[in-house]
């Protein structure tokens, strides 16, 4: 079976370009031999099979290379976020316990003596034989640190296995090619750069690497679309949002642009349907799936009809998984019961750095319903059902209904307080122009909901937190924003 090296060896000898950054481009033999001149490097440094290798790097050609360089002797690389406060980065880096950490300069001096570092500079002498230490596809490739719950970070293990069965099944439904122009707007340490990246590699195409300091630019993010001709995009919603709300995303001549793909939380319905209308030929993708097992189910948004009030849905299996619903009891939800959404397959992960090997199914904490279309809709988290004064209230569904209101660009809802106290808060992004408050909230939800769920407060935002992957930061709502 390939590995996750063997995707750009396979065009070693192209002058296509292959990765685009804001430190320069890298064609394909390019990628190779940078690749195969620092795998020798990391090699003298004793780095061996089942090593791990750090990189503490901004986006770049630099950070492509290290990552290939890193497969290349057997070892898995750990990108960690390079924004991060240094006490974070060396919580992690402590974690997984590099061989090597890749750095800046800047880097270097903030880390100390504790850990080995190396800064590279691409490009010197000639570089010998190729470098290819084969490992097994189950072998780990990699390792993506996610907050979790707790906010303590934890490190999500992932074999070429559960990449490639990802990657494989992405590159057929998209029907990647050498043709294509890939954006890739998700920081490297987050698990929606894997699409950018390897479907990319996969077809012979190129990857344009997104700079970190315009990922939340709008007007240049869509000036990027169509300078470099974009033909596959995949972020957040809150993204093309952001994109359509102040970039000029609507108004944009785009005519490279072929797929337009999301994930990481849901989009809301009014602003979906905006994109539909303004992009009628361009595939619409709804990617569905935790770090710990990839995407795993998928949906494609062909319409997006006037009744339609909550999210599209999650859809049904992909990348060769199977998922289902559990109820509460233990049980398999039948159609039109909710349940905490399973997955088994291929992309689930090979466990938790530092903790015992994952085996069997994976549940992810999310609820979910199957309906009569077919498809999975995604209902809430486990964690965001919850109690006030007895009342048990599923914020997805306060959300959803305020999100209707006409005058509501975005919405999120949250619990603040505890006990009596507690009071049932919603933060909104109010259509420009717009003087939306608690008084519409609660005319527009007593319409819609029962009354222990008609919110308390309303708190009108320029825009709503998000945490440094572009998601909702709920836990920010939840603190009530400093009120």
């Amino acid at each position: 079976m390939r590995l996750l090296q063997d995707l750009v060896r396979a065009h070693g000898a192209s002058d296509a370009i292959a990765v685009s950054a804001g430190d320069g481009t890298l064609t394909y033999a390019e990628l190779n031999t940078e690749a195969d001149r620092l795998a020798h490097r990391l090699s003298t440094m004793g780095v061996q099979a089942g090593d791990r290798i750090a990189l503490w790097l901004t986006k770049s050609t630099v950070a492509v290379v290290a990552m290939q360089a890193a497969l290349r002797v057997g070892a898995a690389y750990v990108p960690v976020d390079p924004l991060s406060p240094v006490e974070r980065a060396v919580r992690v880096i402590r974690d997984c316990a590099p061989r090597v950490v890749i750095t800046t300069p800047e880097g270097v001096a903030a880390l100390g003596e504790e850990f080995t570092t190396l800064c590279v500079a691409l490009g010197g002498g000639p570089v010998a034989a190729p470098l290819d230490v084969r490992r097994a596809p189950d072998d780990l490739a990699y390792i993506l640190y996610t907050s979790g719950s707790t906010g303590v970070p934890k490190g999500v293990r992932i074999s070429h296995r559960n990449a490639l069965a990802f990657v494989d099944w992405a590159a057929d439904e998209l029907k990647a090619q050498a043709a294509d122009r890939f954006a890739n707007h998700a920081p490297l340490h987050f698990d929606l750069s894997v699409l950018d990246l390897y479907v990319a590699f996969l077809a012979g195409a190129s990857v344009h690497l997104v700079p970190q300091e315009t990922a939340y630019a709008p007007r240049l993010l869509v000036e990027l679309l169509a300078a470099r001709r974009i033909t596959v995009w995949y972020s957040v919603p809150s993204v093309l949002i952001l994109m359509a709300r102040d970039g000029g995303l609507h108004t944009a001549d785009l005519p490279d642009l072929r797929a337009v793909l999301f994930a990481g939380e849901p989009y809301p319905v009014d602003h979906l349907r905006a994109l539909r209308a303004h992009f009628p030929d361009v595939r619409l993708l709804n990617l569905y799936g935790p770090t710990e097992t990839n995407v795993c189910t998928f949906y494609e948004v062909t319409d997006v009809p006037a009744g339609w009030t909550r999210p599209a849905p999650i859809g049904h299996a992909c990348s060769g998984d199977r998922v289902w619903a559990v109820r509460d009891d233990g049980s398999t939800a039948a159609p039109g019961e909710e349940g905490e959404l399973v997955v088994d397959g291929p992309t689930v992960m090979l466990g938790y750095h530092g903790a015992e090997p994952h085996t069997g199914p994976y549940r992810t904490g999310d609820r979910v319903v199957l309906r009569a279309d077919g498809e999975y809709h995604y209902v809430g988290r486990r964690d965001n059902m919850v109690k006030i004064r007895g009342n048990r209230i599923e914020l997805g569904d306060v959300e959803a209904a305020l999100q209707s209101h006409p005058e509501v660009s975005q919405v999120a809802v949250a619990v603040v307080g505890t006990g009596m106290d507690a009071l049932l808060t919603a933060y909104v992004v109010a259509v420009d122009g717009s003087a939306f408050g608690l008084l519409d909230a609660k005319r527009h939800c007593a319409q819609l909901l029962p009354r222990h769920m008609i919110v308390d407060r309303v708190r009108v935002l320029a825009a709503l937190p998000r945490t440094a992957n572009g998601k909702l930061d709920r836990k920010a709502l939840a603190t009530g924003l400093g009120t």
